[in-house]
């Protein structure tokens, strides 16, 4: 195997993970039910790596229109029930309109994705 062919498989294996977050994302928000902001994210366009890094910061001092709980698993069988923050389109949309990274590329992308749900 050469390094070309493992970069493709690399690049098609990439590519193949993000169409189906985005896709999971666009069909659970358009349920219309409150999303976490991770999923509302990835539907409103940003890739699920920024959208994973940046979910968190993004619903700090939020308030949420729901509360979930579900289980994280740990090391060993061990697992840890936790709350989630669920949002609904109103909410994402208004805290998207004023929330921007400090990282330059990723508050042009949520600067686009803010844009685009505004049309």
């Amino acid at each position: 195997m050469n390094a070309s062919s493992r970069q493709a498989r690399h690049t098609i294996r990439t590519r193949a993970a993000q169409t189906r977050a985005a896709r999971r994302a666009h069909r659970n928000t358009a349920t219309g039910l409150p999303q976490t902001a991770r999923t509302h994210l990835v539907a409103a366009g940003i890739d699920d790596t920024t959208a994973k890094r940046y979910a968190g910061a993004f619903s700090r001092g939020t308030t949420p229109t729901a509360l979930a709980h579900t289980d994280v698993k740990l090391r060993g069988r061990r697992t840890k029930r936790i709350t989630v923050k669920l949002y609904d389109r109103a909410a994402f949309t208004a805290r998207l309109a004023v929330y921007r990274p400090k990282d330059l590329t990723a508050a042009r992308l949520f600067e686009q994705a803010a844009h685009q749900l505004a049309a």
